[in-house]
């Protein structure tokens, strides 16, 4: 599990990547087609086109970190594709990053009042 700190900035490219891409091609594509600096500091998730593996990009202050992730069984929970980036909490990433459906973190589920005897 990765557990980015708390100001971290946290982005999903919606659009699929090419996964034979490394840090260096994954880099141009966070600065030319997604428009952001990718040594600021911020974690990138790419999806692939199999719905089973994604790759985080991450500045570290020393380097380009590249972490690869396969589920063993079923797939990621993807929005629909598109271009651009969507934003992610902590708690989204760290909900998508295991496998869980992260669109549903944070949602609350009021509860129904019982009538009182």
């Amino acid at each position: 599990m990765i557990i980015p700190s708390q100001g971290l900035r946290i982005v999903l490219a919606v659009r699929p990547v090419d996964f034979r891409c490394g840090h260096d091609a994954l880099a141009a594509v966070v600065q030319n087609q997604l428009g952001l600096d990718p040594h600021s500091g911020l974690i990138v998730v790419f999806r692939s086109k199999r719905m089973d593996r994604l790759k985080i990009l991450l500045w570290d202050g020393s380097g380009l970190v590249l972490i690869y992730k396969r589920l063993g069984e079923g797939g990621f929970s993807w929005p629909q594709i598109s271009d651009g980036v969507l934003q992610l909490s902590r708690v989204q990433f760290e909900a998508l990053f295991d496998g869980v459906n992260w669109k549903r973190v944070g949602e609350r589920i009021a509860a129904t009042p019982t009538a009182a005897n």
